[in-house]
């Protein structure tokens, strides 16, 4: 069996200058913050960030934020955090808004090994500018491709040895379909407990798709 436990200081090796980040969480709840503390840490810049939103200031991804780590961030909103606002504006990085509902669904297809998906969302507003349009039985749809990224950060609620996941309450949000969408995935559980102590109906994540859990006493 693959020994998937990894410490901080040894999941500092995955990342890099310039990489496409997935990081789960909906306002920080269900961002993992050792991984995100340990990402900041490790010093690497121009960064590209997929997530739902950039949190607050001090929560979540924020932080990544103000201390100028990021190129790039595509994200369903960013109202909570007024530096990604300034910073957009003064054209120091790059925002690309995305409906919730489309950005989650192009996660989905990265995940899922499709191209994209086609939504009606967005028909006639800024959002349709540059993309292809096609019109199925007299309907407008926008052909929104599918994303992946380098890696993965999610939180859980329980871990195994294996990787299997649960979740608690909203901090599930993003986290799973994330957890499929990167190249490798990275956990931050906040229990680890021994195989078969997860129910398999209980499992929403499977161990397959996890590369890496971070220990506890990391």
């Amino acid at each position: 069996m693959k020994e998937k436990h990894l410490t901080l200081q040894q999941a500092s090796r995955f990342f890099r200058d310039g990489m496409t980040i997935m990081v789960g969480g909906f306002m920080g709840v269900g961002t993992p913050p050792r991984l995100v503390d340990a990402l900041l840490a490790s010093g690497v810049r121009d960064l590209t960030l997929i997530a739902n939103d950039t949190a607050f200031v001090d929560v979540g991804i924020g932080p990544l934020i103000v201390n100028g780590r990021v190129k790039k961030v595509i994200a369903s909103h960013i109202g909570t955090n007024p530096e990604t606002g300034r910073r957009m504006i003064a054209g120091e990085m790059e925002v690309q808004l995305v409906p919730q509902g489309t950005l989650i669904e192009q996660i989905r297809c990265g995940g899922a090994g499709l191209g994209g998906v086609l939504t009606p969302t967005g028909v006639g507003t800024v959002v349709e500018e540059g993309k292809h349009i096609l019109t199925l039985d007299g309907k407008k749809y926008l052909l929104e491709r599918a994303l992946r990224a380098d890696l993965a950060l999610i939180r859980a609620h329980q871990a195994d040895a294996l990787g299997n996941l649960t979740y608690q309450l909203s901090a599930r949000n993003f986290n799973p379909l994330i957890a499929l969408a990167a190249d490798i995935t990275l956990v931050e559980a906040d229990e680890i407990v021994p195989v078969g102590a997860i129910a398999p109906d209980h499992v929403v994540t499977p161990g397959a798709v996890i590369d890496h859990i971070i220990s506890q006493e990391a």
